[in-house]
């Protein structure tokens, strides 16, 4: 199985993705793009660029091409095509668009961690917090657009990983 982990910054998908990792032996972990470039020499902008997001999408991509099964992907082309589209709003994502859909068909469930209400993570406490909130807002409607296995998560950290094993068991 291929389990997809997306939101916003700051949501509790890297805590999540190491939980499940305790629960499902034989599945290994991908860990998010920006830091899989990051570790290759990939040098980021300090403010977040388009140019940085489009990179981390294509590298998703390609790593969610050619995965076997039995992982977990800490973010995907998802969430990063989200973060494209708010900081570069007049940008064509069209033919991303598609490509992150094709590439999606391949994930048996995508996993939904947004931000909740109210907030567990105080605005002042996160990095762009209106990057944040945007970025999850345009999640909530992007997600039905990929025809995949959805499950939206929420509560303690147990409760999500509680809420994670029972769709897939």
């Amino acid at each position: 199985m291929k389990i997809a982990i997306a939101g916003a910054h700051k949501v509790g998908k890297t805590t999540l993705a190491e939980e499940l990792l305790q629960h499902l032996p034989g599945y290994t972990l991908e860990t998010e793009p920006y830091y899989q470039l990051e570790t290759s020499g990939y040098e980021f902008s300090e403010i977040p660029v388009a140019e940085d997001f489009i990179e981390q999408f294509n590298y998703s991509a390609a790593l969610l091409s050619r995965s076997e099964d039995n992982v977990i992907f800490d973010r995907c082309v998802i969430d990063i095509l989200a973060y494209l589209h708010v900081i570069d709003p007049g940008r064509n994502i069209q033919r991303l668009f598609e490509t992150a859909q094709t590439v999606m068909a391949g994930i048996d469930l995508l996993v939904f961690v947004p931000v909740e209400e109210p907030d567990l993570i105080p605005g002042h406490q996160t990095d762009l917090p209106k990057l944040r909130r945007q970025v999850n807002d345009l999640l909530y409607d992007w997600i039905g657009d990929f025809g995949i296995e959805t499950i939206e998560v929420s509560g303690t950290l147990s409760d999500r990983s509680g809420q994670v094993l029972a769709e897939i068991s």
